[in-house]
């Protein structure tokens, strides 16, 4: 199995920044996992893919978030990191690490990934 663990959540005031890393243990997926994303889940609400990166590094992110937040990976560390930046109310959700082998048609589709954490709250208020 892979075990995706998130950490940096936290309560930051609007105009803030957060980062946020997921660790990602893979040594037993001898196959690695092409695609490593975030989601978030407002309360009451679905939840969405954020931003994923590829295994080339090419990124992909929501149009809600484009230019506010970026995804980064380190490979050597096998960590995955979300920098956001002024962050606003609206940013406040639940949010999860996800990974996958690979995806069919949207790498921010969740059902497309097998794997993810327990996830990290992030409160902007």
């Amino acid at each position: 199995h892979v075990q995706l663990v998130e950490s940096g959540g936290g309560l930051v005031q609007p105009g803030g920044s957060l980062r946020l890393s997921c660790a990602i243990d893979n040594t037993v997926n001898r196959h690695g996992n092409r695609y490593i994303a975030w989601f978030r889940q407002a309360s009451g609400s679905e939840r969405e893919g954020v931003a994923a990166i590829d295994s080339d590094g090419r990124t992909t992110y929501a149009e809600s978030v484009k230019g506010q937040f970026t995804i980064t990976k380190d490979n050597a560390k096998n960590t995955l990191y979300l920098q956001m930046m002024n962050l606003k109310p609206e940013d406040t959700a639940m949010y999860y690490c996800a990974a996958d082998p690979a995806v069919w048609q949207n790498s921010l589709g969740r059902s497309e990934y097998r794997f993810w954490g327990q996830g990290t709250q992030v409160t902007v208020s």
